[in-house]
């Protein structure tokens, strides 16, 4: 559970970081959408889990990759943003967020 402190970082850091991925979409996934559907950070406020839904790209492991590299820049980005709330800027670590896959697949077994 998270305590309130979290849930508002968690809040500042995901409407921040979508505005950071939206200067950089282009880049990463040409004619596509990068969104960044959750943000996770720790207890100490030191690391922050970014889960990232990607439509539609057909490698998406390839992608997680592309923002993986560009992590340093994306968090300097992010701490330019949110210097003036945050003391120290988390470390970022991408994750896809494949919970609209599983409810599809979800869906379809149902139909059957």
């Amino acid at each position: 559970m998270d305590s309130i402190r979290q849930s508002k970082v968690n809040s500042l850091l995901q409407k921040e970081m979508a505005e950071v991925m939206q200067g950089h979409n282009r880049a990463l996934l040409p004619g596509g959408l990068i969104t960044v559907t959750g943000v996770r950070i720790s207890p100490d406020l030191g690391l922050a889990k970014v889960y990232l839904s990607l439509f539609p790209a057909k490698d998406k492991q390839a992608v997680l990759q592309l923002v993986r590299d560009m992590g340093h820049r994306l968090r300097g980005e992010l701490g330019m943003r949110v210097g003036k709330q945050l003391r120290i800027v988390p470390e970022l670590n991408f994750y896809i967020d494949d919970s609209l896959d599983k409810a599809e697949e979800i869906d379809q077994l149902l139909k059957r």
